[in-house]
């Protein structure tokens, strides 16, 4: 294969393989994939028959990687899945059930009816982010009830004291995303809610745009490959750079900051 294209090797037609992705020394190729030129160590993403495919991959001297378990669905229960999704959502529009409770349930009857089995289920649920979120709730509420909170509010009300709330939501949705590019989102999230509560109180103005503020920037984890995990996941195969994730995170912040400040005093107004 070395130094042969996928025309050259005929891939598709002699052995019945599609080439999807090339990696090479984390390194980012810009050709396209029938263009390339194979190297000793490139890392080959080929979809084929699995009955096939072992002796396949031998005839052309590739060594293949550990298994993994990557599915890509079942397509014949997509519609099962849409519909109990879309029922959960609705319940919670109409009020009828709380978020976490419809959420929950959609999730637990997708299980039962096969959507994904339960052994996949169960290996999905992410430990470290569970204990992360339960070791930060009680952070959250120490710096609400040690006066933490209600600290940093007063500083931030007496720097800003001459400001409109707008432009401390602003700030606020600026430290919040800061935030949640160092650490989990979600802690970010409890972190920063007793700090917008306080800041609501000291302006004597509703609560609902400060949380909501902090709920958004939160999500906001564009500028870092550790701020979530998925930006970490495609860091490998993408061959990105750190500087490459606030080169592209930094304007899509910017746009996430001015579309939402405004909308979220539209929907939730002082």
């Amino acid at each position: 294969m070395i130094n042969r294209t996928v025309a050259q090797l005929r891939l598709q037609n002699q052995f019945s393989l599609h080439l999807v992705a090339v990696a090479r020394d984390g390194g980012r190729l810009r050709q396209r994939l029938h263009e390339i030129r194979f190297r000793a160590g490139d890392v080959l993403l080929l979809q084929g028959d699995e009955s096939e495919l072992a002796e396949s991959l031998s005839t052309l001297g590739c060594l293949p990687l550990a298994s993994r378990n990557l599915t890509l669905g079942q397509p014949r229960l997509l519609l099962v899945s849409l519909a109990i999704f879309a029922t959960a959502i609705l319940a919670m529009l109409l009020d009828l059930l709380p978020a976490a409770v419809a959420l929950s349930t959609a999730a637990l009857i997708s299980l039962l009816v096969g959507v994904l089995p339960l052994r996949e289920g169960y290996q999905a649920i992410d430990g470290p982010v569970i204990v992360l979120l339960g070791a930060m709730i009680p952070v959250g509420e120490a710096l609400e009830s040690s006066g933490g909170a209600a600290l940093i509010a007063e500083a931030m009300l007496a720097w800003g004291s001459d400001w409109p709330v707008v432009v401390t939501l602003v700030v606020l949705f600026l430290l919040a995303m800061v935030l949640s590019n160092i650490v989990n989102n979600a802690a970010a999230a409890l972190l920063m809610a007793p700090i917008a509560a306080s800041l609501a109180s000291g302006f004597d103005t509703s609560v609902d745009p400060f949380l909501m503020v902090v709920a958004v920037s939160a999500s906001c984890a564009f500028l870092t490959p550790i701020g979530h995990q998925s930006n970490t996941l495609v860091m490998g195969p993408g061959g990105y750079r750190f500087s490459d994730y606030w080169r592209l995170g930094l304007p899509l912040s910017l746009v996430a900051l001015s579309v939402s400040v405004p909308l979220i005093l539209l929907v939730w107004p002082l």
